[in-house]
């Protein structure tokens, strides 16, 4: 659930909008090649980097699992002895 906060900001962003002037932006052109190729670089190093952080603490996780013991033979088991 998101806080009051983001929510409240959500229902003034439309109000914000329509008290804005058509003419008020000024260099609000077109961003430049080498501009949106670095965002999607930056976006893909970022992505990777969480990948990567995902990655090692799910290793993690699994190498601390105990091990499991499969030389033992319990009663519900017929398959196994």
């Amino acid at each position: 659930m998101a806080p009051s906060s983001d929510i409240l900001l959500l229902l003034l962003l439309p109000v914000a909008t329509a008290l804005t002037t058509p003419g008020s932006c000024s260099g609000c052109g077109l961003p430049s090649l080498s501009l949106l190729a670095g965002l999607v670089a930056a976006d893909a190093a970022v992505s990777l980097l969480i990948i990567a952080v995902v990655f090692v603490c799910v290793g993690l996780r699994h190498r601390h699992r105990p091990t499991r013991e499969d030389d033992k033979i319990y009663i519900n088991m017929p398959a196994r002895g």
